[in-house]
């Protein structure tokens, strides 16, 4: 619920709790007072897990980053070496990671 919505559901409960006489018996104010205190209370939580998940969010973000940047540093290290035994399998493995796949061709039209 954002700031409009909770400012509108705050005045219908006050309209309610004032005019109690129109609404039907089977209204349950006191459920909407329970409902309206339980988000009350929890929103103060939600909005702490928000910003606890952005801030999660963007150390996996650099963290990964870094790692990424570390293995690439590796690799073109391992490449420019050359004379590594046993490691041109492995290169040649990580190097996958940048081929490219070949554009298919589109059939030509037959000629009519």
């Amino acid at each position: 619920m954002g700031d409009k919505s909770r400012a509108f559901v705050t005045k219908a409960l006050e309209v309610a709790t004032q005019n109690p006489e129109f609404l039907p018996r089977s209204f349950d104010l006191e459920e909407m007072r329970r409902d309206l205190r339980i988000f009350e209370d929890l929103y103060p939580v939600l909005l702490s897990l928000t910003q606890l998940q952005e801030l999660v969010d963007d150390t996996c973000i650099a963290a990964g980053s870094e790692a990424y940047v570390a293995a690439l540093a590796i690799y073109n290290y391992a490449k420019a070496s050359g004379d590594v035994t046993g490691l041109d399998a492995v290169i040649d493995e990580m190097g996958r990671r940048f081929t490219r796949r070949s554009k298919k061709k589109k059939p030509e039209a037959a000629a009519s």
